[in-house]
């Protein structure tokens, strides 16, 4: 008898099903101890008495709670780790024979520039390997061109022409900045001859002597010696040393050696004549190293501060109140004549019916204008006292100029100027006013007015 079509289908199906073979055994992963769970203490509660269900109900309540307050203590704490102590460790007695390895450092109880030093917490004078390091290091810097030097590195550079007095004494802090973006060193063989009329050298290591007894200075035409010791480096030298060098660089006139940070050539721009080439040079002694500064940099550098300088003065004419409409040539001519000052807070720059020297053109602050003012004060019925008292009138504040009129046509103020806080301004002196040709005098004198003309007695 044949099977219907469904049971047949799910015989086969049975027969398929045990024919596949079971899956494979895995095994199971085996179980970490936990670090913070105490498994003895976890398998005597787990075996505890009293609490199988065969027990009374009291002996499985006593169980219960004997469970419930054991149960905390299957779990580890962590241990608190407090920090070591150190032990100061105790210092050992020099011995005799150790006392004497030792080197003794000179008695400096009465050498106050030493205790000067120490108060401040500079380097004392028993630090002779700094200086090495120091010079060590800026000379690699100088080695380097100046393109290749980072910002650390011109600084550092900055720093240490600070301290020579030859650079310091004629040069602004912001010029000699610039200046040490640029400077280079120049290794020199002995016997070699330096010409120093195309700028400012330096020996760094090494001695020269010069063709003639005296050098001028970087920029004034006066002759001075240029011998000394940056006073940075005279803190990382021995007592002695210092006293050594100060007797070989302050040398007596029949030996004018030129040695370590002795100077010598000149930032001006010199005609190469055979006189002022003998006059700048020196022949080396020994193997040198010399730190240049071009005088073309130099020159250079005044020529923009020049160029700056005119142009903020132009700046600050053309916008006074006066000077709005003047041309552009005229100005240029007043730019020539001016000169920058400074006066400091309650200062009196002119009073009250006396000629003032100046035309002044304010470029910070404020200036206060007085009048003396006479009132009338009652002292007994039908008697009354004159009585003067300065008044403030208004201010003059930044790009405003006075003066003009005063020196012009030597008319007294009539008002008093006084400086409200520190003022700067620029002046033209009345010597150098009066040169002016007549056009631009003329020009001053219908455009300028009175200060505080309006004001009247």
């Amino acid at each position: 008898m044949p099977l219907p079509s469904l049971s047949a289908a799910i015989l086969s199906h049975m027969i398929a099903i045990n024919n596949v073979p079971p899956p494979p055994l895995c095994s199971l992963p085996k179980l970490k101890m936990s670090k913070y769970i105490d498994y003895g203490q976890l398998n005597a509660l787990c075996h505890m008495r009293g609490l199988q269900s065969s027990q009374s109900s009291y002996s499985i309540l006593s169980a219960h709670n004997m469970f419930i307050k054991q149960y905390p203590k299957i779990f580890l704490k962590k241990k608190t780790r407090l920090p070591k102590l150190f032990k100061q460790e105790e210092k050992r007695e020099p011995t005799e024979g150790t006392e004497e390895l030792q080197p003794q450092q000179p008695d400096d109880s009465h050498n106050i520039a030493i205790h000067v030093k120490k108060a401040r917490g500079g380097p004392t004078l028993y630090e002779p390997k700094k200086l090495e390091e120091k010079l060590a290091e800026f000379l690699d810097i100088l080695k380097k061109l100046p393109i290749y030097r980072t910002l650390r590195e011109h600084r550092t550079v900055w720093k240490m022409l600070k301290t020579i007095p030859d650079l310091t004494s004629q040069l602004t802090d912001e010029h000699l900045k610039t200046l040490s973006r640029s400077v280079i060193s120049e290794t020199w063989v002995k016997g070699s001859t330096v010409v120093g009329n195309d700028g400012f050298y330096i020996i760094l290591k090494g001695s020269a002597r010069p063709q003639t007894k005296a050098y001028k200075d970087l920029i004034d035409e006066n002759e001075s010696a240029s011998s000394f010791i940056p006073q940075s480096f005279q803190g990382f030298v021995s007592n002695e040393d210092f006293k050594n060098i100060l007797a070989e660089m302050h040398t007596p006139s029949c030996d004018p050696m030129l040695r370590q940070w002795s100077t010598f050539g000149t930032l001006e721009v010199t005609a190469q004549t055979e006189s002022d080439t003998k006059e700048y040079s020196v022949i080396t002694e020994e193997d040198c190293e010399i730190l240049k500064i071009p005088a073309k940099d130099y020159v250079r550098l005044k020529s923009e501060n020049i160029k700056l300088e005119n142009k903020e003065k132009m700046k600050l004419i053309h916008k006074c109140p006066y000077y709005e409409e003047w041309p552009t040539l005229s100005i240029c001519e007043l730019v020539a004549l001016i000169k920058w000052k400074k006066f400091p807070p309650g200062h009196v720059i002119v009073e009250s019916g006396k000629i003032i020297s100046f035309v002044a053109y304010i470029y910070s602050g404020y200036c206060n204008i007085y009048r003396n003012i006479v009132g009338l004060m009652k002292l007994q019925p039908k008697k009354v006292k004159k009585n003067q008292k300065l008044v403030c009138m208004g201010k003059l504040n930044e790009k405003e100029s006075f003066g003009e009129i005063s020196v012009l046509l030597q008319v007294p103020f009539t008002c008093t100027i006084v400086t409200g806080k520190e003022v700067e301004m620029a002046i033209i002196e009345d010597k150098d006013l009066f040169e002016l040709d007549p056009v631009t005098k003329q020009l001053m004198l219908h455009t300028a007015k009175p200060t505080f003309g309006h004001l009247k007695d």
